[in-house]
C-alpha cells in the first residue's frame, strides 16, 4: 500500500515538474479575472451582505457622540427576522451608493454615514488624512485597527478610501489631555463596503484572501491638503483629467506623473518657479529676503498665464517666464 501511495505521490510530482512552462522557476501562476466579471460577482456579495446584516442605528441615534467602538454590525437569524427593530436597521436600508471608474471598470460602492463630522474641510482623494479605523472581512474577522488616531496618504491606501473619505468633513475641533492623547469632538465617522477592485483585489495582504470584499468604520479627524512634488500646486489639482487617478496625466510626458514633476511642462523653468501674480499676502516672506512686500508670486502658479491662452504658464511649454528673472 505504501508502495502505491509513494508512487501516486512521485507521478503528481513529475506532473507539476513538467507542466510548468519554461523560465517560470517551477511556479505555476494563476490568471487574473477579469475586472468587469470580478466586479458582477462583488457586486452580488456586497449586496446580499448588505441585505442580510444590520446594525444598531437606534442605539447610535440616542448618543450624544460615538466612536467607532460603538457600532455594531450582526447578521440576521437564519429566520431572516430583524429583531427589535427600533434599535436596529439592516444595512441595504442606510447605506449610500456610489460608483466610480478605476482600471477601466465600473464599480460600485457603498456607505453609512453615521456623522457627517462639524469641521469646515473634507479631504480630497489624494490628502493626507488623520484617521481611526478598523478593517474586517465580510464574515466579521478584524484584518486591522487602530488604538489611537493615525495618519496616511490616501493615495498610498486602498482606492476605495479615496473614493469615500472626501464625502465626509473632518472634526469640528480638538483639545488635548493631560496625559497627552487628543480628543476631537464631531469628527465624520462611518463604514464603508467596498469591492475587491476597490481593495486588494487578486493580491493578497496579512490575512486578506485575494478577490476579498472588505469594510471599513473610520472616523476622520483631520486633513492636510498633499502636494507630492512641492510645487504649490496641490495634489488633487494635478488630476487634469478628473478621474481620481493620478498616474495616468503626464503633460510633458517625460515620465514623470504631474503631481511628481517639479516642472510640468518641461520648459526649462519650474512650476513654483512659474507663479507671476501680485503678491497679496505680504505677511509671508516668499523669497526669503527678510522682506515680505517684495515678493513675486501669489502661492499660485495655477491662476498665471501670460499669453491669455487658457492654458497655466506651468503646464504651457511657450511660457517660460520666472518669478526669478
Amino acid at each position: 500500500m505504501k508502495n502505491k501511495i509513494y508512487f501516486f505521490i512521485s507521478l503528481v510530482l513529475t506532473f507539476l515538474l513538467f507542466s510548468c512552462p519554461p523560465d517560470d522557476d517551477g511556479l505555476i501562476s494563476i490568471p487574473e479575472v477579469d475586472r468587469a466579471i470580478q466586479q458582477v460577482v462583488d457586486d452580488s456579495i456586497l449586496n446580499n451582505y448588505l441585505e442580510t446584516h444590520y446594525y444598531n442605528a437606534g442605539e447610535l441615534s440616542q448618543m450624544s457622540s460615538f466612536t467607532i467602538n460603538d457600532i455594531v454590525i450582526t447578521p440576521l437569524d437564519d429566520d431572516g427576522v430583524l429583531p427589535d427593530p427600533d434599535i436596529n436597521t439592516l444595512l441595504i436600508e442606510d447605506v449610500i451608493t456610489g460608483s466610480t471608474v478605476y482600471e477601466d471598470t465600473e464599480y460600485d460602492y457603498y456607505y453609512l454615514n453615521l456623522n457627517q463630522g462639524g469641521g469646515e474641510d473634507s479631504p480630497n482623494f489624494s490628502d493626507k488624512v488623520r484617521v481611526n479605523y478598523e478593517g474586517n472581512l465580510l464574515d466579521g474577522e478584524v484584518f486591522d485597527n487602530t488604538f489611537s488616531p493615525v495618519v496616511f496618504d490616501l493615495t498610498a491606501v486602498v482606492a476605495g478610501w479615496g473614493r469615500i473619505l472626501p464625502e465626509f468633513n473632518t472634526a469640528e475641533d480638538y483639545y488635548v489631555n493631560s496625559d497627552g492623547t487628543v480628543s476631537y469632538t464631531n469628527p465624520g465617522i462611518g463604514v464603508m463596503f467596498i469591492p475587491s477592485g476597490l481593495a486588494y483585489y487578486s493580491s493578497a495582504a496579512g490575512s486578506i484572501p485575494v478577490y476579498s470584499c472588505l469594510s471599513f468604520k473610520f472616523s476622520c479627524f483631520q486633513m492636510e491638503s498633499n502636494d507630492h512634488d512641492l510645487d504649490n500646486v496641490p495634489s488633487h489639482i494635478e488630476d487634469l483629467n478628473g478621474n481620481l487617478d493620478l498616474t495616468d496625466d503626464d503633460t510633458d510626458g517625460d515620465t514623470f506623473y504631474d503631481f511628481v514633476d517639479s516642472d510640468d511642462d518641461n520648459d526649462g523653468t519650474l512650476t513654483i518657479d512659474e507663479d507671476l501674480e501680485p503678491d497679496t499676502d505680504l505677511s509671508v516672506d516668499r523669497d526669503g529676503d527678510g522682506d515680505p512686500t517684495n515678493d513675486i508670486g501669489d502661492g499660485d502658479p495655477t491662476n498665471d498665464d501670460t499669453d491669455g491662452d487658457g492654458i497655466p504658464n506651468y503646464l504651457d511649454v511657450d511660457d517660460t517666464a520666472s518669478r526669478k528673472d
